[in-house]
């Protein structure tokens, strides 16, 4: 076993939450904000909705190889040095994409943008693993996770309001001006956490011990086909409700912003839960019942005659919701097994999970028939999937 220094003697209370939480959120406001400003930036751009929406894909996969650098990064350098390094790439793609004139070069900054967001956004868990264990791992990445999901449930509402007073390059400032603001909290608040590890591993062999832990990559695929059925309803959320089902504008960051309120309850149950039961048992619960809400899902909408928006708004709102029991509980029981890796395993986590967002997104565009059933099928798929990999990685409960 690698030889280590002693864990640093702060403690995760004494970091303020909210800053990591505001590392994790970068990549959902960069996510959520420009929805709603996607047809405005087709128009402004000379170009389709389709590559617009195409921006959100590479994001993801960009945000996906960022995690993927960041997590090694984080591990040999250090907390700060990762973060700092993120932060100015997620500032320059920003200001890139304030002055850009065509569709490619938003595509560029866009990647630039999600690598920054991608090397800060790993350091958020590890920080939580440098500090803590189990179970208090699990209930830190809670109280995280309730603060950073403020960010998808304002950024709807915040792109409208941008819209309202500025063009749509706006919204990219605003994310410009944020990440500067981070990046002073860290510099002032937050200390150097890492664990060091005195043997030094190589950026592969940081990635070979996780990638042959099959407990741990059981969790990994748990989180991964959440995310990927999550990002087939963000992906198709405009068109779902602003076009099969006629919302308005006005109303659609409403409609979205609801299932930003069940993941903020959920979670709050989560925390309770966690003072009685295993978070591992906790996951469990949560994905049978978001396989139990995208098979409902998928149903409704395959046999209802004239499917209702509010009874579908319930179903996608109760999917997505249980998210808040899937994440927090995957995230603490994969980077529990890497003491001096936490960083490589949260990059992993993530990469995984934005990944298999990206995938998730582009299926239900490939499905894309103008109606709700492709973003139902690719949903329920993932939900699935998801349960039945998770228990052929992890085997036989008893042996743990």
């Amino acid at each position: 076993m690698p030889a280590t220094k002693p864990m640093p003697t702060t403690k995760p209370s004494t970091v303020p939450i909210f800053i990591l939480a505001a590392l994790s959120a970068m990549a959902p406001l960069a996510i959520d904000a420009y929805l709603p400003a996607m047809p405005e930036m087709a128009e402004g751009l000379s170009t389709s909705i389709h590559n617009i929406e195409l921006s959100l894909s590479l994001f993801l996969a960009g945000f996906a190889l960022g995690q993927i650098i960041g997590g090694p990064l984080s591990d040999h350098f250090g907390r700060r040095f990762g973060i700092f390094s993120g932060i100015t790439l997620f500032a320059i793609g920003s200001c890139g994409i304030t002055l850009c004139a065509d569709i490619e070069t938003l595509w560029g900054f866009r990647i630039t943008q999600a690598l920054g967001a991608g090397l800060m956004g790993v350091n958020g868990p590890a920080v939580i693993r440098d500090l803590s264990e189990g179970q208090n791992s699990a209930r830190y990445l809670s109280h995280m996770a309730v603060i950073m999901m403020i960010a998808p449930l304002v950024a709807p509402m915040l792109g409208m309001m941008i819209l309202q007073i500025a063009p749509w390059q706006g919204i990219f400032l605003f994310l410009l001006i944020f990440s500067l603001l981070v990046a002073l909290a860290v510099f002032i608040r937050l200390p150097e956490t890492r664990v060091h590890d005195e043997n030094r591993p190589s950026i592969w062999q940081r990635y070979r011990q996780i990638l042959i832990h099959r407990r741990a990559l059981s969790f990994v695929a748990a989180q991964s086909f959440s995310y990927a059925g999550m990002f087939a309803f963000i992906t198709a959320s405009p068109l779902v409700y602003m076009t099969y089902f006629d919302v308005s504008q006005q109303l659609y960051p409403f409609l979205f912003s609801a299932n930003v309120i069940a993941m903020i309850i959920i979670n709050r149950i989560n925390v309770l839960l966690l003072k009685t039961f295993a978070s591992r048992k906790i996951l469990i619960f949560g994905q049978l019942l978001q396989i139990s809400s995208g098979c409902a899902l998928l149903a409704y909408l395959l046999f209802a005659s004239t499917p209702q928006l509010a009874f579908t708004v319930v179903l996608i709102v109760c999917f997505v919701g249980c998210q808040s029991f899937i994440v927090a509980n995957a995230t603490a029981n994969t980077i529990q097994f890497f003491p001096t890796n936490s960083g490589t395993a949260a990059a992993l986590l993530g990469a995984s999970s934005f990944l298999a967002g990206a995938i998730g997104a582009g299926l239900v565009g490939i499905l894309g028939d103008g109606s709700a059933l492709p973003m139902a099928i690719v949903m329920c798929g993932c939900a699935l999937l998801g349960g039945i990999t998770r228990l052929v990685l992890y085997g036989n409960p008893q042996t743990h």
